[in-house]
């Protein structure tokens, strides 16, 4: 047998090892490795993402091995005992670095600086040179079309997708050299060649997803209401679901069509479009040229009615929106708050209030939830300044619209609050959260006495301001800056802080949003700054002045839900 490329063996090897394994524990000494091509994988069996890409990582090995190809892996194991393991080695179909070799595995890591798994390094065996350490990504966007995984690969690809997107046609997005037909949710095999010619909507989608779920609802009605009118228009769902099962249950309640499931067309897709978000809907147009690369956003905005701007040219969306104009110039308390027999909120001990009363006071519409850290510790500040809006404003309200999954969690956050709510589950919720794009929790949105809206954040003027703010009108809140302008004039310049002894810092007057140093609320108009250091404080921070309520302890601490994610004082949807 020839002798071992020394890169390869310089790294693999470890001590008195000169080994590797097969997941029947049989060795395999590093020398006899004949592969030119190296992939590194460090995974665990206890991590997710780990276990998503093993499977594709496997895939695409068989298929490099049966077509000949120079490739071997050797996977680095981040498991936390033997047992694990060799359960999670066994699923596999290359090499490993032994588990006790706690030592070897070890030094490749800190080679290699991992931070993160699933990491796959992939080497040039002779000379053991990097050719990327991106290998994840490339097998999941190019799988085996990126062997050898060198630049001069990856580059050559990517030219050919420019190439591809330049002389693009509805058959190069949705066809394969093996397959030219999409799928009804009958099963039946619909021709590729039926959509030519039509406007094509690509709808990735996730079974199960709640704002998937919402946009697909509406795309629906979108859908029927073109046909009906004779538009030349087919959607073609791209599926992000992993198995059969989750691409059944989404697909069985949709009219158009799909790719097939596990066709790696769906990836490829993801990768040509460079999908950042979802629900995303891309037009084709008739010509089989892109359009949009997402038109979701304003069907999510028009609702069903979008279709009246289809396809949405600028002169198409131009027509929505004086539509929608004239719509927001109709608005009042009423028409945001009452659905059909839904004419109420709810008080104290489920007594019912009807929106009636509400008309002519201001209204803060306060989108929340228990599981959401942020708005637990928003909570007491709200409940504070509504308390002293209060009493000086009888023409005042809070209505909580909550996004908690369950009722008990509702009850236990709604039974801190002295305002009012809409029940949970209300389906008036989902409206006003597409009416005021509603992105992240808390937000507080202020209607006027004359049911338009005055601002869609009334949260940042009441955490500078508190109860001053009210009514949360522009008018309001120039006075307001006027008044701090004023007081700013009897603040020293420059001053030393204990929580900054490195520089003095500077009364600067600010032109956009800060998040405060010392207290981590947000902040505007004037900070105490530290430009070499980007430090800001706030100047009731840094005059030691009185800070705000400390933030609501976390004993009663929930979980976001699947496909939150919160950071800082906001929780959003992932």
């Amino acid at each position: 047998m020839a002798e071992a490329p020394a890169g390869l063996a310089t790294i693999l090897a470890a001590g008195e090892r000169d080994f590797l394994i097969r997941n029947s524990g049989d060795p395999v000494k590093i020398n006899s490795i004949e592969a030119s091509t190296v992939a590194l994988y460090f995974s665990a069996s206890w991590c997710p993402p780990c276990k998503r890409f093993t499977p594709k990582l496997i895939e695409a090995y068989k298929e490099l091995v049966s077509q000949g190809k120079s490739f071997e892996v050797v996977f680095a194991s981040g498991d936390h005992d033997a047992e694990a393991f060799n359960a999670y080695f066994a699923k596999m179909p290359w090499l490993a670095v032994p588990f006790s070799d706690t030592e070897g595995r070890s030094g490749l890591d800190k080679r290699f600086k991992v931070r993160g798994i699933p990491h796959l390094v992939i080497l040039n065996a002779k000379s053991g040179e990097v050719y990327t350490e991106d290998g994840v990504e490339l097998v999941s966007e190019y799988g085996t079309e990126a062997y050898p995984f060198t630049l001069e690969r990856i580059n050559e690809l990517k030219e050919q997708e420019k190439a591809a997107k330049d002389n693009q046609t509805i058959h190069s997005v949705l066809g394969t050299p093996t397959r030219d037909y999409l799928i009804s949710n009958k099963g039946d095999k619909v021709p590729i060649s039926d959509l030519e010619g039509k406007y094509v909507g690509l709808c990735f989608v996730v079974n199960g997803y709640g704002p998937v779920v919402e946009f697909t609802t509406v795309l629906a009605k979108m859908y029927d209401k073109l046909k009906e009118v004779g538009e030349k228009f087919e959607v073609v769902a791209v599926s992000l679901d992993n198995d059969e099962a989750s691409f059944n249950e989404s697909f069985e309640g949709i009219p158009w069509l799909a790719i097939p499931q596990g066709d790696k067309m769906c990836e490829k897709l993801v990768r040509y479009f460079e999908l950042s978000d979802i629900p995303t809907l891309v037009l084709i147009g008739p010509d089989g040229k892109t359009l949009n690369n997402n038109v979701a956003d304003i069907i999510d905005e028009h609702g069903p009615d979008a279709w009246e701007g289809f396809p949405f040219s600028a002169e198409k969306l131009e027509i929505l929106g004086v539509k929608a104009k004239a719509k927001l110039e109709l608005q009042t308390l009423e028409s945001l708050l009452v659905t059909g027999d839904l004419n109420f909120v709810l008080g104290k001990d489920g007594a019912t209030v009807p929106v009636s009363e509400l008309v002519g006071k201001t209204v803060l519409l306060y989108f929340s939830a228990k599981w959401c850290g942020p708005c637990r510790a928003f909570l007491p500040t709200l409940v504070s300044e509504y308390n002293k809006i209060k009493e000086k404003n009888n023409d005042f309200e809070i209505v909580f619209i909550s996004s908690d999954k369950e009722q008990s969690s509702y009850d236990e956050f709604f039974s801190e609050m002295p305002w009012l709510a809409l029940p949970f589950g209300d389906e008036r919720k989902q409206f006003l959260s597409k009416t005021f794009k509603i992105r992240g929790i808390p937000s507080l949105v202020a209607i006027g006495p004359d049911g338009k809206t005055v601002t869609k954040d009334a949260k940042t003027p009441l955490m500078i301001h508190g109860a001053d703010a009210f009514p949360f009108t522009d008018e309001k809140l120039k006075e307001l800056e006027k008044r701090i302008d004023e007081m700013a004039k009897g603040w020293p310049e420059k001053l030393k802080h204990e929580l900054h002894e490195e520089h003095e810092l500077v009364l600067t007057r600010c032109s956009r949003q800060y998040s405060c140093d010392g207290c981590d609320e947000m902040g505007n108009s004037w900070s105490y700054r530290c430009k070499e250091c980007d430090f800001d404080l706030h100047p009731k921070c840094a005059l030691g002045e009185e800070k705000k309520d400390e933030e609501m302890g976390e004993e009663n601490a929930e979980a976001a839900p699947a496909g939150y994610v919160c950071e800082g004082d906001v929780c959003r949807k992932a």
